[in-house]
């Protein structure tokens, strides 16, 4: 009776290990390995999701919605394999958003979950700073100078004084009475050798 009671618990044994070995394997159901825009990441733009599962999966269902759930998701996401692609629309304004997926695992088994990640947009160049109004140099001409203002500057006159009287020093009045004199000497000559003429 214990020789056969111990096999008995023996066989149990073995029944209990190669039952646990073999649903092993069904217990450990597909998850999700990756997905890009990955969780907490910001991203400067995005046209799509790509989510990555650690084994084949069936009906894939995903929607990218705001806070106030608003859907960006366009169309139907196109299944690889184990990678599921979600078209989005057209360009997304900067905010938080979220990634809610829902698939089927190779096992009949449902994975659902969600990613949440921020846009946060493309930087602008900052616009070139214009010149404030005490940097703006005037290009205007400087005013020129009056031709009257010119004639009748004192250093013009002086300078023309200095010349006049650097020309001989002799005024004009006495060159009038010279010649006079020269003139009417030379007429009392004439006249007076016509007299001597017989």
């Amino acid at each position: 009776m214990k020789t056969s009671s111990f096999a008995a618990a023996l066989a149990f044994l073995a029944a209990l290990v190669l039952g646990t070995a073999f649903a092993s394997p069904a217990l450990a159901h597909d998850t999700l390995k990756s997905s890009n825009p990955a969780k907490g990441a910001k991203v400067e733009s995005l046209k799509e999701v790509k989510l990555t599962f650690s084994s084949k999966v069936r009906f894939p269902n995903v929607v990218v919605h705001t806070a106030d759930n608003t859907a960006y998701q366009d169309g139907k996401p196109v299944l690889d394999g184990e990678v599921v692609t979600q078209k989005l629309k057209g360009d997304l304004p900067p905010g938080e958003y979220v990634i809610a997926y829902r698939v089927v695992s190779s096992d009949g088994h449902p994975i659902e979950g969600e990613i949440p990640f921020t846009l946060i947009g493309s930087k602008s160049p900052s616009p070139s700073a214009s010149p404030s109004p005490s940097e703006v140099v005037s290009t205007s001409p400087a005013p020129a100078e009056s031709p009257v203002a010119a004639t009748l500057s004192p250093s013009s006159a002086a300078q023309a004084s200095g010349e006049q009287e650097s020309s001989g020093g002799v005024p004009g009045w006495v060159w009038l009475i010279v010649g006079g004199v020269t003139g009417v000497g030379i007429g009392l000559f004439f006249s007076m050798r016509n007299k001597k003429q017989p």
